[in-house]
């Protein structure tokens, strides 16, 4: 099966492929594509979606917030016709960086209202606020001490994260939105659709009438989404990603909107893939603990296969493929395929 979804616009598609920033975009009538960038980090860019209405302009995500990704919107906002003054609501997808960095700063510039899902903005004080890093840090070492990773190296993984801390402008939601939530959006359909596992709130926004998903980092055109287990997660974050998945592919929809690389269409099939992509992963996770009589994550994280060697992967990408292999062993352990040896670190067996 092929691993690149079809794209809905061949130009956007090269743009991602010949790593490039795509054009602003009128993708249907009172809707555009703006591409934001964002800085440090492969993905390159944010597309954020403005919908138009009597009174402005409702955008889902924002990007990270630095000065470049502050101008690129306000530039790409004004090639719709718009005024950064003009955004009346900021609906955010999930609270990673590069989607809820920039949406505290464009409130304080535009009066807009900021909606996230109860689960995100729970999660929103322990991430962002000074007076709770130290405890997330603390967590976050302690869980990777009992996955096997040496002290040292545990400590410097802990806080890798923290390098970004201030691409975040701290907001706390005016609106908290619930799943299958029909938002106030004039002249829009829009409906909210709570996914989870790539963070426990995220979420996804679909208009049946016009037969659109924005999908935010669930389902992505060539990439898989980071599902992993860490100090905020949900206990079994790949089971709740891979249900989500499944409910979105019932969907009758003609476009997929995601946050990252470019549009598409064959959304049942780019799920079909990626649910795939993950059954490989489970079978080659038990597979390899196997052929051990204990096991820790951090070592099966380094044995298993992955886009590059993974020597050659930078230490902030090793915490999270080591968070994304305890992901798997987690589900795995639930199914009753595995079994875990609790210590420090935690040894995992057929």
């Amino acid at each position: 099966m092929n691993n690149l979804a079809n794209p809905a616009n061949l130009a956007q598609r090269d743009a991602w492929l010949d790593k490039r920033l795509p054009a602003v975009e009128q993708v249907r009538p009172g809707l555009w594509s703006i591409p934001v960038p964002i800085p440090i980090n492969p993905l390159r860019y944010v597309l954020v979606y403005a919908l138009e209405h009597p009174g402005g302009v409702t955008i889902i995500d924002a990007g990270w917030n630095t000065d470049e990704a502050y101008d690129a919107l306000t530039a790409g906002l004004a090639v719709a016709g718009y005024q950064l003054t003009d955004v009346k609501a900021i609906l955010v997808t999930h609270i990673h960086p590069d989607h809820y960095g920039l949406a505290g700063r464009i409130r304080e510039a535009t009066g807009a209202w900021i909606g996230l899902h109860p689960a995100d903005a729970r999660l929103l004080h322990g991430r962002y606020d000074d007076s709770a890093i130290d405890e997330l840090i603390a967590r976050e070492r302690a869980l990777l001490l009992r996955c096997g990773v040496p002290d040292l190296t545990a400590q410097e993984l802990a806080g890798a994260s923290m390098i970004i801390k201030h691409l975040v402008t701290m907001a706390a939601p005016d609106r908290l939105i619930e799943d299958g939530q029909t938002l106030d959006i004039p002249g829009w359909n829009l409906r909210a659709l709570w996914t989870p596992g790539h963070s426990p709130g995220h979420l996804c926004f679909t208009d049946p009438d016009r037969r659109l998903l924005f999908s935010g980092d669930h389902v992505l055109a060539k990439i898989t989404p980071i599902v992993a287990v860490h100090p905020q997660s949900a206990p079994n974050p790949l089971a709740d990603y891979l249900d989500a998945l499944r409910s979105v592919a019932k969907l009758d929809i003609a476009e997929v909107l995601p946050a990252h690389e470019y549009r598409f269409t064959d959304l049942a099939d780019r799920v079909d893939y990626v649910v795939g992509h993950h059954e490989d992963r489970l079978t080659e996770v038990a597979t390899l603990v196997g052929e051990s009589d204990g096991v820790t994550c951090w070592d099966l994280a380094s044995r298993l296969t992955w886009s590059r060697p993974w020597e050659t992967i930078p230490p902030f990408m090793q915490r999270s493929a080591n968070n994304e292999t305890l992901a798997h062993l987690v589900w795995l352990e639930v199914k009753g395929d595995l079994r875990r040896t609790p210590g420090e670190p935690d040894l995992w067996r057929r």
